[in-house]
């Protein structure tokens, strides 16, 4: 039988390792060992897992290179984390997590002095997704691209509408009005068709 101050000693180190760490490779090797973990840890953990091309799509758009994107990633899961016991279930769980994983892209990309007209692009050929031989994704490649050179809200509205996150979620996630939300997404789909025939 394992002693109870052992157990207690590997849950908290498990758990100061699932806070600091929060990478979805970690993430998978801690669910390894679901014994070490709280009730609220694994649930919150298989959260993190079901729902991390969210969070990933949320770094990407914010970052500039892939550790800048994997530092992200670490923040938006240690305040996911940080903010779990206010959810109270009064929306779905992917218009919170959208809501906190943008706040903090948002507040870390306030902090940088860069504009986002001159940040470099992001080179998308890391993340093993894009292939230069289908055309498909050459064009998913070149929409990221452009959204990129978006202002942060502009990019958030473009990545939730893309979601097909309902205005009532988007307004509500950004703080803005419903028709706001229209408003502004029908004057991106022009932008974005200009900057993709622009840079194609």
């Amino acid at each position: 039988m394992r002693h109870r101050g052992s157990a207690d000693a590997l849950r908290h180190l498990a758990t100061e390792k699932f806070l600091e760490i929060g990478l979805k490779k970690n993430l998978y090797s801690l669910l390894k060992f679901p014994e070490v973990l709280s009730a609220k840890e694994q649930e919150f953990s298989k959260l993190i897992k079901d729902n991390q091309g969210l969070i990933i799509k949320v770094s990407r758009l914010y970052t500039n290179s892939l550790e800048d994107e994997q530092d992200l990633f670490q923040e938006i899961v240690l305040q996911l984390w940080r903010s779990y016991d206010t959810f109270k279930g009064q929306s779905k769980i992917s218009t919170w997590m959208y809501r906190v994983a943008l706040n903090t892209a948002i507040t870390l990309f306030r902090k940088k002095t860069k504009s986002p007209q001159t940040d470099e692009l992001m080179d998308f050929h890391h993340s093993g997704y894009i292939e230069d031989d289908d055309e498909k994704q050459q064009q998913i490649s070149l929409l990221y691209k452009v959204v990129k050179m978006l202002p942060h809200v502009e990019r958030a509205i473009v990545m939730m509408y893309l979601d097909d996150l309902p205005y009532r979620d988007i307004s509500e996630n950004l703080g803005i009005t419903e028709v706001n939300a229209r408003v502004k997404m029908n004057r991106l789909k022009k932008t974005l068709k200009q900057l993709m025939e622009k840079h194609a």
